[in-house]
């Protein structure tokens, strides 16, 4: 469970208003931000902060680090500055060389985290976006800030928050709810209470419209998800009997005769190499149809 920071933020929280009102420029904002950092979120101000990152003449303006790896890149801006997307582009670029997975963007008074992946070029999804600037939203605020403590993230608590979010987004609720199996267990239930048989086709559709607009446009048209039957083998085998070449060597290898074939006759070897047999009793043998062993 994240820690509380509810009574530390409280008494922090004018330093930051105070900062927005007054219009502090950006690195005044940073100093603001160490001490948050410090008092707020748990952080050691010698160990745990680092200021203006450099990569490639581009700066990150502070990394907090956690047993002394960094887990957090912050990207300030002045304290009046409404906050774009686009201004973690800067931090981006040091993530990518560094598989960082954590951008905060904040200017004290907003608040807003990035996840980072990098597996097709750079792409970000914002976790979670959160203002001190209204008191109604202070509850909400500090349990997502709370994420950010130095224990927390030494708990890997923010990660978890994460997956569970990524698996409560509508994508991933309608890639579970459009298949096969789910349709069906719903399509039961509808009929045992109403007595109607629904066509699949038809109940996907209407779960679709149930979703907002946006989720619609995220989600996409309509795509039920059919269970694969595992494929069966082209041909069936009697069982306890083994197929005529089961268990033997391929043609020609060791211990197994090479097929009297034309182009390779010359390569038999006669029976009485085979069998030890004088070839006068052999040939006299094949003369009158009778086999000879040899004596013991």
């Amino acid at each position: 469970m994240a820690v509380d920071i509810r009574k530390s933020l409280t008494r922090f929280l004018p330093h930051l208003l105070q900062a927005r009102d007054a219009g502090l420029n950006e690195a005044d904002t940073v100093l603001r931000l160490c001490k948050f950092f410090e008092e707020v979120l748990g952080y050691d101000g010698l160990e745990d902060i680092s200021r203006e990152a450099q990569l490639k003449h581009k700066y990150v303006d502070i990394c907090l680090k956690v047993d002394g790896r960094v887990r957090l890149l912050v990207e300030a801006k002045a304290a009046d500055q409404k906050l774009r997307d686009r201004h973690i582009e800067q931090a981006q670029g040091y993530a990518a060389q560094n598989n960082y997975r954590w951008v905060l963007l904040t200017n004290g008074v907003d608040w807003h985290l990035y996840h980072l992946t990098f597996e097709q070029g750079i792409e970000y999804e914002r976790a979670f976006a959160v203002s001190l600037g209204n008191e109604e939203g202070l509850e909400e605020a500090a349990q997502r800030l709370a994420l950010l403590h130095k224990q927390s993230l030494r708990k890997d608590e923010l990660d978890q928050f994460w997956e569970k979010a990524a698996a409560l987004e509508p994508v991933s609720i309608a890639k579970a709810l459009f298949s096969q199996s789910v349709l069906m267990l719903i399509r039961r239930e509808i009929r045992r209470d109403t007595g109607l048989l629904i066509d699949p086709e038809d109940l996907a559709k209407s779960l679709h419209g149930m979703f907002s607009t946006e989720a619609r446009e995220l989600i996409g048209p309509v795509r039920i998800r059919r269970r694969r039957r595992a494929s069966r083998k082209a041909s069936v085998e009697t069982p306890g009997v083994a197929p005529p070449d089961a268990g033997m060597p391929p043609v020609g290898g060791a211990g197994q005769p090479v097929p009297l074939l034309p182009g390779n006759r010359q390569s038999l070897q006669s029976p009485s190499a085979d069998h030890g047999l004088d070839p006068k009793v052999a040939r006299d043998s094949s003369k009158t149809g009778k086999s000879s062993s040899p004596s013991s």
